[in-house]
């Protein structure tokens, strides 16, 4: 499977898929809104924990710019419920088990992992603008320290 990767103005593909609390998320819900989606490869994993409760500790300076954030994942409604109790998590969670949005994204597919390749989910991190085009398109993020260097290239932090 080859990744196509998302450029700066591409559309960004349209999804609806269920959310952690087993309600329908839509992201044209959000169309007029700045979206920031993060895909993540596993819930309650140590990385993706830390990079969710950094989202999580940045949440209020992010709304306050605009922002949503949203997070995808291969992982079933429930474990995503679960995920976002026991963390305190305060924005939605979206179960996508086929992959196909992440492939869309081009956040699943072939990537490194201790040396081997796997096929998988590949950290990344979307910014999508008021007209749902893409703004920035950032791939094999790191789970720590992402949030404060996404939060810096945004402008939000002086």
């Amino acid at each position: 499977m080859t990744n196509t990767r998302l450029q700066p103005g591409d559309t960004a593909p349209a999804f609806t898929r269920t959310a952690d609390d087993g309600s329908t998320f839509s992201l044209a819900d959000l169309r007029g809104r700045k979206v920031i989606l993060y895909a993540y490869p596993a819930a309650m994993t140590p990385g993706c924990t830390k990079q969710a409760c950094d989202f999580r500790d940045s949440i209020s300076s992010l709304q306050d710019a605009g922002y949503e954030v949203v997070g995808i994942s291969p992982d079933q409604p429930a474990k995503l419920a679960t995920f976002k109790e026991r963390d305190k998590l305060t924005f939605p969670l979206v179960s996508d088990p086929e992959k196909t949005a992440l492939a869309a994204y081009g956040a699943w597919g072939e990537k490194k992992n201790y040396g081997r390749v796997v096929t998988g989910v590949i950290r990344s991190t979307f910014v999508i603008d008021e007209a749902g085009k893409i703004e920035r398109a950032l791939y094999n993020v790191k789970a720590t320290g992402h949030v404060a260097k996404l939060r810096r290239d945004l402008g939000l932090d002086s």
